[in-house]
């Protein structure tokens, strides 16, 4: 069937949250898609960062069908082998002594909000995050987000979540009063348009935690697992959090989280106190084992730094070709962002629309920037074309 036969259908029985591009995508391949009408696409945005080794890489997919064929489900109440694996990989690699396996980031960033109520104890319940994050779409998570615009239709949101300005430690701790328990923030955010937070400003959040006694939540759910060229983003920035949350690329492609912390917090959560019917399925479990085991493999992180560099220089050039369009390039590892001008934003949509007609996927994030993650196996080749087509779009708002 075609695209507009599949688009059809899907119009008929669909609640519309979802903005489509006209394509059903049947098949992928490393960084390349194909449509129901056989049209290949250069996939610079990998599933929204999740498919960081490409679709349908061999490994991957060999694990989750060796998997699916032995066990699928048992739910929580038993043990399996996949999880335990997983969990342990994950701490041998971290900075945490527990994990807590769910679904997919929302869920555990809620577990995390969870745990730093509990562990703070009676009236602690407040949670600062910070104006431009994204945390979810959950109520909880959605409150916690700091965009006006994912809020709006859901008031009254859950109590407890307050928005501190970005880049400024004295707006955060203006903010901090008795009833505050943990201090919510992404190593660099995506959605808000690629805005990485500085080693030094990470630095003074975490003081602020120790002065004030407040847990420091990191939401690695995009920048973690090799994003930004390390396994988690903050190992490059020299801060270390109480509890952080993963998701997206965890198992390339299935649904997935985990929400990690120290031995000392974990021990707040008991028996009943928290659970997830699905989390750590033995056949997602099975396909994180092996993304992890791919990711810390020699040389892997060294590849996306070397990839990285690349691709800032190339889109360094495309600024400075099209200074009129664009002012410069900013981000880490393989998330990052063309900054637009003000003509530039005003062609955003349009960009991404001609690049989607050109044959290659990005998209416009927080009204400001090109956003591109693409799967961190991308080559040269594949990162020269993306200028190449890249440059062609933007010849044609000269």
């Amino acid at each position: 069937m075609s695209n507009a036969t599949w688009r059809a259908r899907g119009d008929k029985v669909f609640i519309g949250t979802y903005s489509r591009f006209p394509a059903a995508m049947v098949r992928g391949s490393g960084c390349r898609l194909w449509d129901a009408d056989g049209r290949e696409y250069l996939d610079f945005l990998a599933g929204i960062a999740v498919c960081s080794l490409g679709h349908c890489h061999p490994r991957v997919t060999e694990a989750i069908c060796r998997q699916a064929g032995s066990l699928l489900h048992v739910s929580n109440l038993f043990h399996t082998q996949p999880q335990i694996e997983l969990a342990e990989l994950l701490v041998a690699n971290s900075f945490a002594d527990r994990v807590f396996m769910c679904n997919s980031g929302a869920e555990a960033n809620e577990a995390a909000i969870k745990l730093a109520r509990i562990h703070s104890g009676e009236g602690r319940y407040e949670v600062i995050s910070l104006a431009g994050s994204f945390h979810g779409r959950t109520l909880a998570t959605v409150a916690a987000t700091g965009q006006p615009r994912f809020h709006q239709g859901f008031e009254p949101l859950p109590r407890g979540f307050v928005h501190a300005e970005f880049g400024d430690p004295a707006t955060i701790e203006a903010l901090i009063t008795p009833q505050t328990c943990a201090i919510l923030c992404e190593p660099l955010q995506g959605e808000s348009g690629v805005r990485p937070l500085e080693p030094d400003y990470l630095r003074a959040i975490r003081t602020l935690c120790d002065r004030h006694g407040l847990l420091l939540i990191f939401d690695e759910v995009q920048t973690g697992l090799g994003r930004t060229g390390t396994l988690f983003a903050h190992e490059q920035l020299g801060v270390t959090p109480d509890i952080m949350t993963l998701a997206k690329a965890l198992g390339n492609g299935l649904p997935i989280g985990a929400m990690l912390t120290t031995e000392r917090i974990a021990a707040s959560l008991t028996v009943g106190t928290h659970a997830s019917t699905f989390g750590g399925n033995p056949v997602a479990a099975a396909a994180a084992v092996e993304v992890l085991k791919i990711m810390l493999a020699d040389g892997f992180m060294e590849s996306v730094r070397e990839k990285s560099a690349l691709f800032i220089e190339k889109l360094r050039t495309v600024a400075d070709r099209y200074p009129h369009l664009a002012t410069g390039v900013r981000g880490r590892g393989l998330l990052l962002g063309l900054i637009l001008t003000d003509r530039g934003i005003e062609h955003g949509p349009d960009i991404v629309q001609q690049m989607f007609d050109e044959g290659a996927l990005i998209n416009f994030a927080g009204n400001r920037v090109l956003r591109f993650v693409p799967p961190l196996i991308v080559d040269t080749a594949e990162i020269d074309l993306l200028i190449d087509k890249l440059c062609r779009v933007l010849d044609r708002l000269v």
